[in-house]
């Protein structure tokens, strides 16, 4: 069988197989211009949601200008290599040492991409005599990590979405698992400070307590924390006040710092130990000098500038808060994330549900001017539609008020059974 084969079998895959009605609109959409709350899609100017621009520092002009004057200065291709190489350099130390003392830690090591560097973390931390234990609530990249963990004969337990007790009893079975294999292995556990489609948090607070009956260590992917999370800004284990017991610290620069790149933060021997072993790292080329110049700028403006992070909670306070008084559906969210989760009309045929959700989206850009992502079944219960908004510090009380107006006449609509009628028609 030719390998290429099963892309027919398959219809292009689990999300593929749609993309003849969502490519470049649903999927792939082009959103142009000027990074911010307006920006134009296929040409007309749309409110949008869809960016993880927390405190809107993309373009405000003290970025802006830190980033051009970076880039004449070094251009993107310094440094060259590895840094393991020849890709090392004084900022990038200077940048390692900043993020560590901001988030109370002994070190930090700076890596090229979140996603690549979170898979990596957890292959190179555990061998195959250690137990993972996580959240299922966990991203796609936490999931990869594991499924490496297990394709070296790793062990790894899964306990259902905050669920503490069940953590707890899959901690049990861990320490259970290495005592009768006779392994010299330890436990990881892997959870999100945010998580980033419900925006509800990670219970930190409860499984660092769980340190008090057993030996772990605790993993924490902040991506969508780091910036926007705890008073300070410095996450969500600040903001349960367990900065402490939190061993590896994981945070990008693509959410609220606007930017690429990221870093793990912990003890000296543990960065030392990723600097030489990560692989993801070692065979990779050094973050560009413009990119670290331009991720100290924004460091420093979260370190000092409140009032942005103090924008972005009102914001969405206020979006959050005006959802809720008209009867949607939010959830369980504790962070500027927010989801709005509408029922359905009840279809079982599963093309003509999924019609009516794209119905629903293309109304909202096309005759309401507003861009949001659309999320479906398997992330959500069959018969629901989750419309995912990300307020920023960029957005205005005036854009807040128009979108819950605008959702308030799409449930009317919904309801009626308006968007069930015929396919997505985009001209």
């Amino acid at each position: 069988m030719d390998i290429f084969d099963k892309i027919d079998a398959s219809k292009g895959g689990s999300l593929g197989k749609y993309q003849n009605i969502a490519h470049g609109y649903f999927a792939f959409p082009k959103l142009e211009g000027e990074i911010g709350p307006r920006m134009k899609f296929r040409g007309k100017e749309v409110l949008n949601w869809s960016l993880n621009n927390y405190l809107g520092l993309a373009n405000i002009p003290e970025i802006r200008e830190a980033d051009a004057k970076a880039a004449e200065k070094w251009g993107l291709a310094y440094p060259m290599g590895a840094r393991m190489m020849s890709g090392h350099t004084s900022l990038h130390e200077e940048l390692e040492r900043r993020l560590a003392k901001f988030l109370c830690k002994d070190d930090a090591f700076l890596i090229n991409f979140g996603y690549q560097a979170m898979v990596s973390i957890i292959d190179t931390m555990c061998s195959r005599f250690d137990v993972i234990v996580y959240d299922s609530e966990c991203h796609a990249c936490i999931m990869d990590g594991i499924f490496m963990h297990k394709a070296k004969g790793g062990k790894s337990f899964v306990y259902p979405h905050n669920d503490i007790e069940n953590c707890r009893k899959k901690i049990e079975m861990g320490r259970n698992y290495i005592e009768k294999e006779g392994r010299n292995g330890g436990i990881l556990v892997v959870t999100e400070g945010v998580f980033g489609m419900a925006g509800d948090l990670g219970a930190l607070d409860k499984i660092a307590a769980l340190k008090e009956e057993y030996e772990f260590r605790l993993l924490v992917d902040d991506a969508h924390g780091f910036g926007t999370m705890g008073p300070n800004g410095r996450g969500t284990a600040e903001k349960y006040g367990v900065m402490d017991k939190i061993d590896l610290a994981f945070g990008t620069f693509a959410k609220a710092m606007a930017g690429i790149g990221g870093f793990i933060a912990s003890t000296e021997k543990v960065c030392n130990y990723l600097r030489y072993n990560m692989r993801s790292q070692i065979f990779a080329k050094s973050l560009p000098m413009a990119m670290v110049e331009g991720a100290l700028k924004r460091l420093e403006m979260i370190e000092t500038r409140p009032e942005y992070r103090e924008r972005l909670w009102a914001i969405a306070h206020a979006l959050q808060k005006g959802l809720s008084d008209n009867g949607f559906d939010i959830g369980n969210t504790q962070s500027p994330v927010t989801p709005v989760y509408f029922k359905c009309s009840e279809i079982e045929d599963e093309e003509t549900s999924i019609n009516e959700a794209l119905n629903m989206v293309v109304d909202l850009r096309e005759n309401y001017g507003i861009f949001c992502s659309i999320v479906k079944y398997p992330v959500v219960p069959k018969g629901t539609v989750m419309l995912r908004i990300i307020p920023t510090a960029a957005h205005t009380m005036e854009d807040v008020q128009y979108t819950i107006d605008t959702f308030c006449e799409l449930k009317s609509k919904l309801e009626k059974g308006e968007y069930a009628k015929g396919t997505p028609c985009v001209k």
